[in-house]
């Protein structure tokens, strides 16, 4: 496993609350997050690092979103 940065569209509400809606993969292609489960600070135990976690299901599956910093997003990719 990897950390592999992509690039996350988002909703981010007047209570400072951030919902990520879109992902785009490092080869462009997008995926739709289809509900966020649960929100939390944690570390990623694959691929290191930390953050806000959210647990999301995109197509079916469930994934982890890492906030890094409150500036950049990571996934933990196979690789």
């Amino acid at each position: 496993m990897k950390r592999t940065y992509v690039d996350v569209t988002a909703k981010f509400d007047s209570s400072g609350n951030v919902t990520p809606l879109e992902i785009q993969w490092v080869d462009g292609r997008k995926f739709e997050v289809d509900r966020v489960l649960d929100v939390r600070p944690a570390a990623s135990l694959k691929v290191g690092g930390q953050g806000i976690r959210y647990t999301c299901r995109i197509l079916g599956h469930e994934t982890y979103l890492f906030f890094e910093d409150n500036t950049r997003w990571f996934v933990e990719a196979k690789g």
